[in-house]
């Protein structure tokens, strides 16, 4: 057993926000992204999940909740709706909320785990995606199947490839949708050059499978949730944040997403970033989408520990 829990080690180190000047210590006058999780239940278990989302969560966003989100867009001034889970695919009521949102003008993401898409049930998904024109943000943690299924799951790699695969033939990654795929190491270390990466990825997916995407982001894995507590079982979790300090980059600040983003849980609450509410860490004010679909949201001092050096090591991961 590890001497000290998660949290307790996460507190041993120096608070994040002595690292961040007093300007940007607050949100932007004016927020650009309402990013809303529909729930944690997921087809996957992956060991890198911060929300510790799989197919025994049963948490999810309530009807008035979502008609609520679609309201507070339209009253915040907010440019994107940012869509996640768990697979938000799994939630009964996504369909409606997707084409509601979007008839109220909406800029829709929506962010999936690509195998999904392969289970006959959540099918359909791939072309109400391509009704609604959402940008796709589809996870997949390298471009082979090792590294995929060492992390997520026997098979995932595969069903990851095929959700692509349809995704291709309604138009994403090949000029009509955009799909950005998301990259995050299998260990305790840092994303290389997204750019080279990217790159990579284009290559080998073209290559080995035919199959294209437009973009891809690589982010740091955050040291929370799963991937937190087997680091600590392994009394590692000290030396990664160490790493996570030595590489603080502050020109990543300004930019980091707590700054314009307001996260919405499964019961409305509201957060400064879904790792804040992964950890349980409320806006400032503790006010929910309820109000937020009556009046805009204001600036406020974000909530900032010491996970936040996951978001603003190397080139940031906001």
């Amino acid at each position: 057993m590890p001497e000290q829990t998660t949290w307790e080690v996460m507190r041993s180190f120096p608070d994040f926000v002595e690292r961040v000047p007093e300007e940007f210590r607050y949100t932007q006058e004016r927020m650009s992204t309402l990013q809303v999780n529909v729930g944690y239940r997921c087809n996957l278990a992956c060991r890198h999940c911060h929300l510790q989302c799989g197919p025994k969560r049963t948490e999810a966003i309530s009807h008035e909740a979502m008609e609520a989100a679609i309201d507070a867009y339209e009253v915040g001034g907010f440019t994107t709706l940012d869509v996640t889970g768990g697979a938000p695919e799994m939630h009964p009521e996504l369909e409606w909320f997707l084409r509601s949102a979007h008839e109220r003008g909406a800029n829709l993401i929506v962010r999936t785990n690509l195998c999904i898409l392969t289970d006959p049930e959540y099918a359909h998904f791939a072309d109400v995606y391509a009704d609604v024109d959402a940008t796709v943000f589809a996870s997949l943690p390298y471009y082979t199947a090792r590294n995929v299924d060492k992390i997520r799951g026997d098979g995932v790699f595969a069903g990851s490839i095929e959700g692509i695969r349809m995704l291709n033939e309604r138009g994403y990654g090949t000029g009509k949708h955009t799909l950005t795929l998301v990259f995050n190491p299998s260990g305790p270390t840092l994303p290389p050059s997204q750019d080279s990466l990217e790159l990579e990825y284009h290559q080998k997916l073209a290559d080995d499978f035919g199959i294209y995407f437009t973009n891809l982001i690589a982010i740091t894995n955050n040291p929370i949730g799963r991937f937190a507590e087997a680091l600590n079982r392994k009394n590692r979790l000290g030396g990664y944040l160490q790493r996570l300090i030595d590489a603080f980059n502050p020109d990543t600040v300004p930019a980091m997403m707590c700054r314009n983003t307001i996260s919405v849980d499964w019961q409305g609450n509201l957060y400064d970033c879904d790792f804040n509410q992964a950890l349980g860490l409320p806006s400032i004010g503790h006010k929910t989408i309820f109000d937020l679909a009556h009046e805009a949201p204001t600036p406020h001092r974000i909530v900032f520990a010491n996970h936040c050096y996951g978001c603003t090591a190397g080139a940031g991961s906001s």
